[in-house]
């Protein structure tokens, strides 16, 4: 795109999640490139002493208090302070540890990788289905997020959040690979046709469906400005921009049913999510400058 035509900047706490994540694949060649990767044990070693980088990183603490909080033995905590001293993580003053500059940039980045992975698992019924396009998608902003995963009792549990969701907001924006819910739940839309206001991307022969489906309704709603569809060739995944909260869905491939639902009302989240519509709109194209439009 243009200059003109891309998103505005964000925070620079999301600046720089992006800027990490598009340097994801090439980590590994940076690290060779600077000739001393860390020993795979000491990495392991930093990892298990979390919880005590974690405990420091709040405040110091003498050795009775770094036993009570970790509910360790004198003996571990001995062997704790003293290996993070040799590792230049902590020093001493009056009593307490307190952890060096490098401590601190140390447990920041152990609490980071530890909230990214559990971020992962949470995310797996996700990600297992947009893994092919999982480089266009960022963990941190959903560490907290909500998962709707689809249950052998109740297979449109991730339908009835995202349902849920839309009823209380007044307006709805995002793309999907295929309809947002099945054509055949009329209350989805009558919701985009009369109430929320609504813009949806999606690929030519979804809309193309809905056209069919709902051949009047949908075009008084367009013609009333209450909805407005853009249409784009390729899509990555199921995205939704609610009042307040930010949804994606993951759906089966053969099915077309929604898998599972993931929200968040995580500020980062949302900012996220904007940034990522407003590239996606910006490469869409309206409905009405379709040539094979018959609207």
């Amino acid at each position: 795109m243009a200059d003109e035509e891309r998103p505005p900047p964000g925070s620079p706490v999301l600046e720089a999640i992006l800027e990490n994540a598009r340097n994801h694949q090439y980590l590994g060649r940076r690290l060779d490139a600077t000739g001393d990767r860390v020993d795979t044990d000491l990495l392991g070693d930093i990892v298990r002493h979390g919880p005590v980088l974690e405990a420091l990183r709040a405040e110091p603490l003498d050795r009775r208090e770094i036993e009570a909080q970790l509910d360790v033995s004198r003996a571990t905590s001995h062997r704790f302070t003293q290996w993070l001293g040799e590792q230049g993580f902590v020093e001493k003053d009056e009593g307490r540890f307190q952890l060096t500059g490098r401590g601190e940039a140390v447990a920041d980045e152990v609490l980071r990788f530890e909230a990214n992975v559990h971020t992962v698992h949470r995310l797996a019924p996700l990600l297992d289905v947009i893994c092919e396009d999982h480089q266009e998608f960022v963990i941190e902003p959903f560490v907290d997020a909500k998962i709707t995963p689809a249950e052998p009792d109740n297979p449109y549990q991730p339908i009835e959040r995202f349902m849920s969701l839309l009823g209380e907001s007044e307006t709805l924006r995002g793309f999907n690979t295929t309809h947002m819910a099945p054509l055949v739940l009329g209350e989805f839309h009558q919701q985009i046709f009369e109430k929320t206001d609504t813009e949806i991307v999606y690929l030519p022969v979804i809309i193309e469906k809905l056209l069919e489906t709902y051949p009047e309704r949908a075009r008084e709603a367009i013609d009333r400005g209450h909805l407005s569809l853009r249409t784009r060739d390729e899509l990555p995944y199921g995205l939704a921009i609610f009042d307040e909260r930010v949804g994606m869905g993951g759906y089966d491939e053969t099915t077309g049913l929604m898998q599972v639902f993931v929200d968040t009302d995580a500020p980062i989240a949302y900012e996220w999510a904007n940034r990522v519509y407003d590239s996606v709109r910006a490469d869409s194209e309206p409905l009405v400058d379709r040539p094979d439009s018959s609207l």
